[in-house]
């Protein structure tokens, strides 16, 4: 920048012999021209500096607010891993409340201790029955946990409706009829039942050969009132370890109870109903703590007036006889194969919508499927479907319905010899 400085014979021709400063003329003269300052050049780097140390700052600035932002996440991160680490927390319930510091609790695993609790804790939170954590070490009460049911009871509530109307079924008018008396009319007209002084029917089991629409009956129960309507399969209700079947059943009906008025539906009850026998294993007792359990909530001490129960079954007779008395399942409704009407009925409305070629015989159809139940029929009307579709042919023929019975035949002899079904 300032090189004619470093030049010293430049420097001894502009000073003199004297040493004493001879200024340069207006016109620089006294400066050889190859030693004279460039003043443009010179702004040009002083600018060009400027603006790199202005790029500096700014970068400066930026990996400021970027180390801020890593020592945030790193602070977040931490605290994440140490409630990773930290121990887990015991569920367990309030059985007495003692004074302000101790309480009497159960852990999850059924033991009960005498413990201490966090004081900051409302008192009016911890009443016996309250789920609270506990502390793995010390057992102490450290936080006050909201009640909720056991997630398998929670699901079992339908909040969409089936879809299923009582016009989807054919040849059941009579089993309707009577389950609409014993359902849907008590939850109608509970004040007609009081003024003639009698007792509701609490319960309606659905019995007969699998495929005859026991399931589609309770189905339309949901659709048709306006009840909540909470759906479970016998099996979910038989669990591992003892009292675990016994306490998914009074959840399920504390949520009955909670949703009044509502409708439970067990499928295939016997599972867990079967007739109890002296010598049985440990997990045979276990499926009969959870009937006994089943049998006091249906009738026990604890009124249910507005929770009907709707059972279903292909295997009545394995059912133990405290759950077929009255006062538990009022009504036992059978729902067997379909006669000719029944037969007529469900071709009709499986077939009512399909388009079929002229000549289509009903009459002889129906002969053809004599021992049909009514899910065999809308099998028969689904492979006649997928033959005619297969062709492409826009109408289903009399050749697509004997086949399609043909083949429906097959698979019943099939299912006969590899898994005989006994139904009394």
């Amino acid at each position: 920048m300032f090189e004619w400085l470093n030049n010293r014979s430049s420097l001894g021709q502009y000073m003199g012999e004297s040493g004493a400063e001879r200024p340069p003329d207006e016109e620089g003269e006294g400066i050889p021209r190859s030693d004279r300052i460039d003043i443009k050049e010179v702004d040009g780097q002083v600018r060009d500096l400027r603006e790199f140390a202005q790029g500096l700052l700014t970068d400066k600035i930026y990996l400021e607010n970027e180390i801020g932002q890593l020592k945030k996440r790193s602070s977040r991160l931490e605290e994440e891993l140490r409630h990773l680490r930290s121990p887990p927390f015991i569920i367990g319930n309030v059985q007495d409340v003692l004074d302000d510091d101790r309480a009497i609790v159960r852990s999850s695993n059924g033991t009960v201790f005498l413990v201490s609790r966090n004081r900051r804790l409302p008192e009016a939170e911890l009443r016996p029955g309250t789920r609270v954590a506990l502390n793995q070490d010390s057992l102490s009460i450290i936080d006050v946990l909201s009640d909720a049911h056991d997630p398998l009871v929670a699901a079992a509530e339908i909040i969409d409706t089936p879809g299923v109307d009582y016009d989807d079924m054919g040849g059941l008018d009579e089993q309707i009829e009577r389950l609409k008396e014993a359902i849907e009319l008590p939850l109608l007209k509970p004040e007609a039942f009081e003024e003639f002084g009698i007792t509701p029917p609490k319960g309606v089991l659905l019995c007969g050969p699998p495929g005859t629409g026991k399931t589609m009956l309770a189905k339309a129960v949901a659709t048709q009132t306006q009840a909540t309507f909470l759906g479970m399969v016998g099996s979910e209700l038989a669990q591992k370890y003892i009292g675990e079947g016994g306490r998914l059943v009074r959840e399920l009906f504390d949520l009955a109870r909670q949703r009044s008025p509502a409708i439970i539906f067990i499928d295939e009850i016997d599972a867990i109903g079967a007739k109890r026998l002296d010598a049985a294993t440990s997990g045979d007792r276990e499926v009969q703590r959870t009937l006994m359990q089943l049998l006091a909530e249906m009738d026990g001490f604890s009124e249910v007036p507005d929770v009907k129960i709707i059972a279903a079954t292909n295997r009545p007779e394995l059912l133990d006889e405290a759950l077929l008395r009255p006062g538990r399942f009022d009504r036992i409704i059978e729902i067997p194969l379909p006669d000719e009407e029944g037969r007529k009925a469900i071709l009709k409305l499986h077939l009512g919508s399909m388009p079929l070629e002229k000549g289509v015989k009903i009459k002889s159809l129906i002969d053809s499927t004599e021992g049909f139940s009514g899910a065999e029929i809308k099998a028969l009307s689904l492979e006649a479907g997928i033959r005619a579709i297969k062709d492409g042919r826009k109408k289903v023929s009399s050749e697509d319905l004997s086949s399609a019975v043909e083949i429906v035949k097959k698979n019943r002899n099939k299912s006969s010899d590899s898994d005989q079904i006994h139904y009394g």
